[in-house]
């Protein structure tokens, strides 16, 4: 995205908040790269943050990655690769709360999963099932991550907000809150989980064959950890191809991690529809993308 998709990202959610870190953005890059010794250079698509290549004085390639201060995000981004130490994903450099600054380790060549999608879909998925398991080794830490189950509150606000079918079918809704309940009830285990792992937040890398970006940070069923896998990457919406690749997914995905194909079939459904009403909580705009399609392509199977 551009600088312009970043500033409209950035109002859109924190405001004037948003506004003043906007302004003061670049002294911000200046005064983080004056006290962490980095040479500044290109950034990469931006999004809701700042973020780009950086060069540590001893020559290390990192990534500086810049919010707004006092958002959720980036403390508990922070939290949760400190948790992970860079098993299966890069690692924390340095982070200081009052700049919205982190610092991470670079993942060269960095090339994205989703560059073998569509042709080499299952190595893709192979892949981020790798990375998967690496995350889902680590220790829970006691109280440092929110719960998974707080999620399940954005279908209740959904539905108090739209009394309706617009913008999204209330009843596809209702079925998805009623089933996170159930999964997360009936969890077989609790794991740190990325929360957002999908083909684009897994790279190539050197220190291991890929490597996880931009977590998420809960914890809970690890089964949760398909459903954001099955309806990405997101290309423009009605594309049969990779609508045609999510039953296989499915499968390889519950055989990889060892779960009924049931399980998976469902959060996959769940984080679909979950996808979509964090998308309403905008101006509902952008609702109706990949993630409806494979919310509504799963739902007769449930």
């Amino acid at each position: 995205m551009s600088t312009t998709a970043l500033t409209r990202n950035v109002l859109g959610v924190w405001g004037a908040d948003g506004a003043r870190w906007l302004a003061g953005l670049p002294a911000t890059r200046a005064e983080v790269a004056r006290a962490w010794d980095l040479r500044l250079g290109d950034p990469y698509p931006l999004s809701y943050h700042w973020v780009e290549a950086v060069t540590r004085a001893d020559g290390t390639p990192a990534v500086l990655k810049l919010g707004v201060p006092g958002a959720d995000h980036l403390p508990v981004e922070a939290a949760t690769l400190e948790c992970w130490a860079g098993a299966g994903a890069v690692r924390l450099l340095a982070y200081e709360p009052a700049w919205g600054a982190l610092l991470l380790e670079r993942a060269e060549p960095g090339t994205l999963a989703r560059t073998l999608v569509p042709a080499r879909d299952t190595e893709a998925t192979a892949a981020i099932l790798a990375v998967m398991r690496r995350l889902h080794a680590a220790p829970v830490p006691d109280g440092v991550l929110p719960d998974l189950e707080s999620q399940g509150a954005a279908f209740a606000a959904h539905l108090r907000a739209y009394p309706g079918d617009d913008p999204l079918p209330r009843d596809l809704v209702e079925r998805a809150g009623r089933l996170f309940d159930e999964l997360c009830a009936s969890a077989p285990a609790r794991v740190v989980l990325h929360g957002d792992l999908h083909h684009d937040n897994v790279l190539r890398a050197e220190r291991e064959p890929w490597l996880a970006i931009d977590p998420h940070g809960v914890v809970g069923d690890p089964g949760y950890e398909a459903g954001s896998l099955v309806h990405n990457p997101d290309p423009e919406r009605h594309d049969d191809a990779l609508l045609a690749l999510v039953p296989a997914r499915i499968e390889q995905l519950a055989d990889g991690m060892g779960q009924p194909v049931e399980r998976v079939l469902a959060w996959a459904f769940v984080k679909s529809v979950l996808s979509e009403v964090w998308t309403a909580e905008g101006d509902g705009s952008e609702v109706g993308g990949r993630a409806l399609d494979v919310a509504l392509a799963l739902l007769p199977r449930l």
